[in-house]
């Protein structure tokens, strides 16, 4: 049986992390599956490689999710695992919920995850399911603690803040003049975390995601 050690040297070829991990008991968790640990981007390795893809080169629609669901599709055969994803099922799997509950990704105080490697610029690309149980590593540390909290008063249209979130003025922000600095470099909220400051993301990166978000 493959331990948490041997998973994450099989995701590290792939620029993946294993973002957290749950426990059956920890959270509902699909039928079959007692572990489920949740595949995040490894920080600034993570662009280059899926930029230098098939999938990110062939001109067709939504390149990162069919890069994730072949990337994931072949390790969760390769363990004998479930490819679960956070997109193409309806209704959606508890992605959020699933964070939460591995005592290693928080909720900010603008209520986005947070995660202490990846600051705001948290994202999933799947999650592996396993029928066994693995040894997870105990709850770590919320990184919020102490911190002076930049991201609530860092929207320039006050659409996201510990008040919550305005989506449709954060869109017409984004289709103004104005709002191409976020749409450039990335949600200004998410880009002030201090976490997120030190992660090293790409701004091309940001950008990616800015243009699926807002087309």
């Amino acid at each position: 049986m493959a331990g948490l050690a041997q998973i994450k040297a099989a995701l590290a070829p792939h620029a993946l992390m294993v973002a957290g991990g749950v426990a059956r008991g920890a959270a509902p968790l699909p039928d079959g599956v007692e572990t489920l640990l949740l595949l995040a981007p490894d920080g600034a390795r993570f662009w280059p490689h899926f930029t230098a893809s098939p999938e990110y080169g062939d001109g067709r629609p939504a390149p990162l999710d069919r890069w994730s669901g072949r990337v994931i599709d072949a390790l969760a055969a390769d363990f004998g695992a479930q490819a679960i994803y956070p997109f193409g099922a309806s209704p959606p799997h508890p992605f959020y919920a699933w964070a939460l509950a591995s005592g290693q990704i928080f909720a900010s105080p603008v209520m986005w995850l947070v995660h202490p490697r990846a600051g705001l610029w948290l994202s999933f690309r799947g999650a592996l399911g396993f029928g066994t149980a693995l040894d997870l590593p105990a709850p770590g540390a919320n990184p919020c603690t102490g911190c002076p909290r930049p991201c609530v008063s860092a929207c320039p249209v006050g659409a996201l803040s510990d008040k919550g979130y305005d989506l449709p003025a954060c869109h017409a922000f984004l289709d103004s003049d104005a709002g191409q600095g976020c749409m450039e470099q990335g949600c200004a909220v998410r880009a002030a975390c201090p976490i997120s400051r030190a992660s090293g993301r790409a701004p091309e990166q940001s950008a990616f995601h800015m243009r699926h978000f807002h087309p």
